[in-house]
């Protein structure tokens, strides 16, 4: 087996994944017609045997990119001085996978005690990215590294002789590191925060909206467009009123200035008008929410 092949079926074996995203990535391609990057979707062993057509699309000028296909359990840190990579050991980070892209710079592989969910595995990649003084802009669940074995074609890279630095694995240990269930257990913690905090901030922006002279409800009443339909009409008039700046008493009260005897007892009539006012204070807080993303 050839020294691309042998780093090749190192760094995938070590990932663990069942399918990998190669991409190939070339630049300069658009000035030649040619698609700037080539995508592919395969398993290990059509990645094993497409070895040989990879190599000449890397002498070709295209960089070879990878990473797991789907929800995974690795994270990938990106542009790590050694320093970096010593520090992750000595402090229970120890790298499943180091790969050295460029004489000096570095890309390392975690490897986490289970799969995450795009969210959590985002999350969990800037941390480590300002942990570790890696690249903030390469800290998400689905970020290329690249695949050793080929040559990265940046041109700044290229030696005095033309030549190009070749991409190589220097530590493939596959294992997951220490810290794992302690640090996901703080970063969803920091996730969950930051949700609690998003949503009193939304719930913030609905209640502190200036007023302004609301319709009264009995216009949506002989809205033709509701059909008389008691319960659209409520339900429409809420979201209208806590769309600009309404109370939930006076919403409350504008419901109940209609007959709800329909609805059965006392008790039943108010779980109506509260389950009316919840679904609209959710339609406008999920369009607050949107806005202010």
């Amino acid at each position: 087996m050839d020294r691309t092949s042998q780093a090749v079926q190192r760094q995938i074996l070590v990932m663990g994944a069942p399918l990998f995203e190669i991409g190939l990535f070339k630049p300069s391609a658009r000035d030649q017609g040619q698609a700037v990057m080539i995508p592919r979707t395969w398993d290990i062993d059509t990645l094993t045997k497409s070895i040989p057509w990879l190599r000449l699309q890397n002498a070709d000028g295209r960089n070879i990119y990878i990473r797991p296909k789907g929800e995974h359990d690795l994270s990938l840190v990106d542009d790590l001085a050694e320093a970096s990579v010593q520090r992750m050991k000595s402090t229970g980070f120890a790298p499943a996978l180091v790969v050295e892209t460029s004489p000096g710079n570095f890309q390392a592989w975690l490897k986490h005690s289970r799969s995450l969910s795009p969210e959590l595995s985002t999350a969990a990649a800037r941390v480590l990215a300002e942990l570790f003084d890696g690249d903030l802009a390469a800290a998400d669940w689905r970020h290329f590294g690249r695949l050793a074995g080929f040559t990265n074609r940046k041109d700044k890279y290229r030696g005095n002789d033309g030549l190009f630095p070749f991409v190589r694995v220097i530590e493939a240990t596959g294992t997951r590191y220490p810290a794992s269930d302690h640090f996901l257990q703080v970063v969803e913690a920091q996730l969950r925060l930051r949700s609690q905090a998003e949503e009193a901030n939304r719930s913030r922006s609905i209640q502190t909206r200036p007023t302004r002279e609301l319709s009264p409800i009995a216009r949506f009443r002989d809205n033709g467009r509701y059909e008389g339909d008691g319960t659209r009409i409520d339900l429409a008039y809420a979201i209208y009123a806590f769309s600009n700046g309404a109370p939930e008493a006076q919403v409350a009260a504008a419901i109940r200035s209609r007959d709800l005897s329909h609805k059965g007892t006392e008790k039943r009539q108010d779980k109506y008008v509260e389950r009316t006012i919840r679904k609209a204070l959710s339609v406008v807080g999920r369009q607050v929410g949107s806005f202010q993303r």
